[in-house]
């Protein structure tokens, strides 16, 4: 990270030339999802006013709710403390998730024991992911089958 004298900073890409972006509501505070920008995606969203991310799985360029029509206006943009991490402040028109859901983060993690969660994290750390009980909050905005 860089600050320069006019109060610019340097957003600080990784090896893969990523920076991940936080949508958030900008009315409610409700965090929608999170993605990846490559410098071409962030240039787009400022020059547009349109949330554009880059597609790690189908590694592309695209702009959010160009297939679905659940568009993303951004209404500000911020750079955290160390640069390498974006916030786009949104106005969502439909669900930000592919699932149908309003947010990405419909789901609840459940309480559990703490020796239960130290013997179930032993687990599965080797295994590169831990499994969790959820609950779904929140109904589903629209058909993904419907839009995709």
């Amino acid at each position: 990270m860089t600050d320069a004298d006019d109060g610019s900073v340097a957003v600080d890409f990784d090896a893969d030339g990523l920076v991940p972006v936080v949508a958030q509501d900008v009315d409610t505070g409700e965090v929608l999802m999170l993605a990846y920008a490559t410098r071409e995606a962030l240039e787009r969203t400022l020059d547009t006013g349109r949330a554009h991310y880059y597609s790690r799985s189908r590694d592309q360029l695209w702009e959010k709710g160009a297939t679905s029509g659940h568009t993303q206006s951004v209404e500000a943009v911020r750079v955290d403390c160390d640069a390498d991490t974006v916030l786009y402040l949104v106005d969502q028109t439909g669900g930000a998730c592919h699932t149908g859901h309003r947010s990405c983060f419909y789901r609840r993690v459940e309480a559990v024991d703490g020796d239960e969660r130290a013997a179930d994290g032993a687990a599965g750390a080797s295994q590169g992911s831990l499994e969790l009980d959820t609950e779904t909050v929140g109904e589903p905005v629209f058909d993904p089958d419907e839009v995709y």
